[in-house]
């Protein structure tokens, strides 16, 4: 057990909790660990992990887009929008045609989109899950969402694979629902998997109870912060770091790539340790990291 600050990749299995796959994380690199993005729990795939001091630096990686490979089911409808739900709807599945045309219509670009009722989002403090469990009526907000990316894989006259991209706080189920609806059927999801999260991708995630993995990913964690979108990379002199270990930026640090004018700054001492994340606009530090390599 110890400070072990790091950016982990983490691949989820179908069947767990987005929480629950973050024990062994927790007992074997450091009790402080959050992620920056569930997954519902019939869903697998990618979970970007923070543990540690960079717990801190989620607001690093709230904007990033993200790509899920999904299998809609036409002609059937869940309370649930998918596969642990009861059937609460039938009818005919639609052509491929008209799938084409309706994505191309109304699932591209950005779209108002009804989460669903059977979601983590709180309604008048309580999750409105827990309501709908109750058999209470929830009505749920509309949202602004962007579907950057929607390809078709395949289609068997029921079942619809295909690839997405969305923004932030997109509901993958909700685009089935309601792409179903706009081609006069119903439908929900019977398969969904978390494939990238911005630049990071679930091939190079490590499995949820993989410890030596886990341990080993610990100090690829700088190289992970500098994939992400307006950060740099730079050094500070030795002899400014007792003054940032104080909490105070140094103003002699020195740019170790040519991105221009970084929001973010991945802060590497002379022996090549990772110490620092600073946010250069408010000339902050965001988080300290202890141990080399990182």
């Amino acid at each position: 057990m110890g400070s072990n600050a790091s950016v982990l990749l983490v691949r989820k299995p179908s069947g767990t909790t987005s929480f629950s796959s973050l024990g062994i994380i927790k007992r074997t690199v450091d009790r402080k660990v959050g992620h920056t993005g569930t997954l519902d729990k019939f869903a697998q795939g990618l979970l970007v992990v923070l543990t540690g001091s960079m717990t801190r630096l989620n607001p690093l990686f709230l904007g990033l887009p993200k790509r899920y490979r999904a299998t809609i089911r036409f002609g059937v409808e869940t309370d649930t929008l998918d596969p642990t739900g009861n059937v609460v709807r039938k009818a005919e599945p639609p052509s491929l045609q008209c799938i084409d045309e309706m994505i191309q219509r109304g699932f591209l670009g950005t779209i108002e989109q009804e989460p669903p009722v059977y979601s983590a989002i709180h309604v008048g403090g309580r999750r409105a899950s827990e309501l709908a469990r109750q058999g209470q009526t929830v009505k749920m907000e509309s949202r602004m969402v962007t579907i950057h990316a929607f390809t078709v894989v395949s289609y068997d006259g029921s079942s619809l694979v295909c690839d997405l991209e969305v923004s932030k706080g997109t509901y993958v189920r909700s685009i089935a629902r309601d792409l179903a609806n706009a081609c006069g059927s119903c439908g929900s999801l019977t398969f969904l998997e978390r494939t990238a999260v911005g630049p990071f991708s679930l091939d190079e995630a490590v499995e949820a109870d993989d410890v030596h993995g886990l341990l080993e990913s610990v100090g690829h964690s700088g190289e992970l912060l500098l994939r992400l979108p307006e950060t740099g990379r730079f050094l500070v002199p030795s002899s400014d770091i007792k003054m940032m270990d104080n909490g105070k930026v140094s103003p002699a640090l020195v740019s170790l790539d040519e991105k221009v004018s970084p929001k973010w700054g991945v802060v590497y001492d002379g022996e090549g340790s990772l110490r620092y994340v600073i946010d250069c606009g408010a000339g902050r530090i965001v988080c300290q990291i202890g141990g080399k390599g990182r």
